[in-house]
Formats: C-alpha cells, sequence, structure tokens
C-alpha cells in the first residue's frame, strides 16, 4: 500500500503543533525559573550553554512521546514524521550546548544533575503509563529541574556547599505551588480538595526558609518572597478567593514566579 504523503497546510500546522512544543504548559515554569535564578546570581557563558541545553532537553519530551505512542500502535502519520524532525532538531540543540558545557568546564556541576536523575527517571516511567498529571511524578519532575540552579553556579566557579540552597529555594517555590495549584482548581470546579495540604506545605517552606536565612544560607528577601506566596495560598484557598479559569491562574502563577525569583536573585546578589 502507497502511503498518502499529499497533505493540506491546515493538516501540517495541525501536526506541527502537537509536537513542537510541550502539552503540559505548566512545566514551562518549573524549567524557567531555576534557569532564570541560576543566571540572574551566577550568570556565565557555560551557564547559558546549560540552559540552552536543558530547553533542547524539555523541548525534546514531546516529540518523542508523540513518536513512541504512534511506533507502539504500528502507525507513522505525518505528526509522526514531524516528530521525528523535531526530535532531530531539539537533540541537535540539546547535544550541542551540553559539549559546549563538557569544553572545559569543572565537572562538578554534574553532581546535582546526577542526584536529581532518580527524579527525572521517575517523571519518565509515569510519562510512560500516561500519568503525568498524577500528583508525584508532577512533584518529581519539578524538584529535579530545580538542579539547574546549582549547576549553573557551579560552572561559575561557586563552591558546592554554597550551591544548594538555590535548590532548595527554587524547590521551596515549585512544589508548594503544585499543590496549591491542584487544589484551588478543584475547589474552583466544586470538587473534593485538601487545601490544609497546600497551606501546610507554604508555611513548612516558609519556616525552611527562615531558618536558612538565620543561619545565613539564604536571603531575607527570599522569606519575603516565600511570605507573599502563602498570602497568597491562604486567600486563594479561602472563601474569599474568586473563580477564574485554568489559563488566569496560570498567568497569577507566572507573574508569583517572577516576583519571587527577583527577590531571591536581589537578595542573594546583596548578600554576596
Amino acid at each position: 500500500m502507497v502511503e498518502n504523503t499529499s497533505y493540506t497546510r491546515p493538516q501540517t500546522a495541525k501536526a506541527i503543533r502537537s509536537v513542537a512544543l510541550p502539552s503540559e504548559h505548566g512545566g514551562w515554569m518549573f524549567l524557567l525559573e531555576p534557569l532564570l535564578l541560576g543566571l540572574a546570581v551566577a550568570g556565565s557563558w557555560p551557564g547559558l550553554a546549560l540552559a540552552v541545553a536543558a530547553l533542547g532537553a524539555f523541548l525534546l519530551h514531546q516529540p518523542i512521546k508523540v513518536a513512541v505512542k504512534d511506533y507502539l500502535k504500528g502507525k507513522r502519520p505525518l505528526r509522526t514524521v514531524w516528530a521525528e524532525r523535531f526530535m532531530a532538531l531539539y537533540g541537535l540543540v540539546a547535544v550541542a550546548a551540553f559539549a559546549v558545557v563538557l569544553r572545559g568546564a569543572d565537572r562538578t556541576f554534574l553532581v546535582p544533575l546526577l542526584l536529581a536523575l532518580p527524579l527525572m527517571l521517575t517523571q519518565l516511567l509515569y510519562d510512560a503509563r500516561n500519568q503525568s498529571r498524577a500528583l508525584l511524578p508532577e512533584l518529581a519532575g519539578a524538584l529535579s529541574l530545580g538542579a539547574l540552579a546549582p549547576a549553573i553556579a557551579l560552572l561559575d566557579g561557586w563552591p558546592l556547599e554554597r550551591t544548594w540552597p538555590l535548590w532548595l529555594l527554587a524547590a521551596g517555590r515549585a512544589l508548594p505551588a503544585i499543590l496549591y495549584v491542584r487544589a484551588r482548581l478543584k475547589l474552583d470546579y466544586g470538587k473534593p480538595s485538601r487545601p490544609g495540604v497546600a497551606l501546610a506545605a507554604h508555611i513548612a517552606v516558609l519556616l525552611g526558609g527562615a531558618l536558612l536565612a538565620f543561619l545565613g544560607h539564604a536571603p531575607w528577601l527570599a522569606v519575603a518572597a516565600l511570605l507573599v506566596l502563602l498570602a497568597r495560598a491562604a486567600v486563594g484557598l479561602s472563601r474569599y478567593r474568586r473563580s477564574v479559569r485554568p489559563a488566569v491562574l496560570g498567568l497569577e502563577e507566572i507573574g508569583y514566579g517572577l516576583l519571587t525569583i527577583v527577590l531571591m536573585a536581589v537578595g542573594i546578589i546583596y548578600q554576596l
């Protein structure tokens, strides 16, 4: 049987959209925030190259997922063809950028990335089972991406012991945010929810951040940022909240994320 290779422009555009960008848009936030934090406080050319490599690897996930699903079905429609093309493009970008990082860089920057590897594998395992929206893989994925911040700092010459607070601060922003968004959406849709868990996570992170600041490992501005996030969660999960569409909630979280990263970065730079 001869495969039909005649496709209309709308079909091609639809196929490209389905593979070019991740379908889980929330993942962008958890990728870009640690990258911005790391580059803001410890920017360097190797650090920028690592950010490009991370972006390429992040984008690679969607076309791989689409292609594997089609392969398992024994099919190769138009979207599979484009998935293969984007796999090659993103893979080339990731490998080339990572090769630039490895050239002459101290291999210490690999330590946080290797520690994050089990978390990445956990997320991929759930994704292979079509369970990427479960709580555990979301938490594991966000926590693994936080390792990029200390890795970038290590590439700038920071001693290893000074980089761990960056990972902790990135995690302190990301993990409670996941719990908050999930609880908020359930409340807005009238589904059973446990807002107390999200609030407890914010309080625990705030106390942890205060301890880090008291010990001199984090700036007090970072604690102020975590306090803002707690206030946002307290209002957003209360009866005084206003119901919003998921897209609007996502935009609000992007704003809170940027505010958090700016405050953390300014505090760290001032502390240096």
